[in-house]
């Protein structure tokens, strides 16, 4: 599984077999304190099964990606992967400083910079044409709007729900945990203005779900049923 992305990128057998119809992609994009990986795990399950039901079943299988775009990146630049994260934001960083020191005020890419920007973008929009790849962050939304076969969702949440639940998850105050939340936010904002050229808005998106009135099944039964109107998957009741 280590090496999974850079096998799949170069086959390029994948590639001519989706170069007419690119897609179906999914993009995720969320606020700080809404968690995508549980939902993008579960709908990479499901979206394989209805996969193996088409009358194709080569490389029907559905994935999930995050770091390993960074991993990817890393790989055809010929560089350490930390030397790509740098770019990008990690809430892996537990302490508030660490955060907030990653970006300045205004943050000013410089060329190395754009050029991992540049090969994020390009290993973005390859899994985008490809299909079956389920994205989380990297500022995919932006990257891939033009894929016709994409659904671009959203996960956002009221503030202070976001505060608590981030209070719930670290050894954080409130105050701490308000400034991560806001410092997140501001930053991961800042990057895809940057990719994007300029500020993204709700409109951007195909899909909008509010995390703190929504479980997780029931979002996952959403896209899989508005996938399936779409025809960007095959239903049971289709077959």
């Amino acid at each position: 599984m280590k090496n999974f992305l850079s096998n799949y990128l170069s086959n390029s057998t994948i590639f001519e077999k989706k170069s007419k119809y690119p897609g179906p992609v999914i993009m995720i994009s969320r606020e700080c304190g809404c968690s995508a990986k549980p939902i993008a795990i579960k709908l990479s399950k499901i979206l394989s099964g209805y996969s193996y039901q088409a009358e194709t079943q080569t490389e029907s299988e559905w994935k999930w990606v995050s770091k390993e775009i960074i991993e990817e990146a890393a790989l055809e630049l010929e560089l350490h992967p930390d030397q790509v994260k740098h770019v990008f934001l990690s809430e892996a960083k537990t302490h508030l400083h660490e955060v907030t020191t990653a970006f300045s005020v205004d943050k000013v890419y410089d060329a190395d910079d754009q050029e991992v920007i540049d090969t994020v973008r390009d290993v973005i929009l390859r899994l985008a044409e490809v299909g079956n790849f389920i994205i989380v962050g990297r500022a995919a939304g932006s990257i891939a709007r033009d894929i016709s076969q994409k659904l671009s969702i959203k996960l956002q949440a009221p503030l202070d729900w976001r505060i608590s639940r981030i209070m719930q998850v670290s050894n954080m105050t409130k105050s701490e945990a308000q400034a991560y939340v806001m410092e997140i936010d501001r930053q991961r904002e800042l990057f895809v203005e940057h990719v994007n050229g300029r500020k993204m808005n709700n409109n951007d998106f195909d899909l909008i779900f509010n995390y703190a009135t929504m479980q997780d099944d029931y979002i996952v039964d959403a896209v899989v049923n508005i996938m399936k109107n779409k025809r960007m998957i095959v239903g049971h009741e289709n077959e």
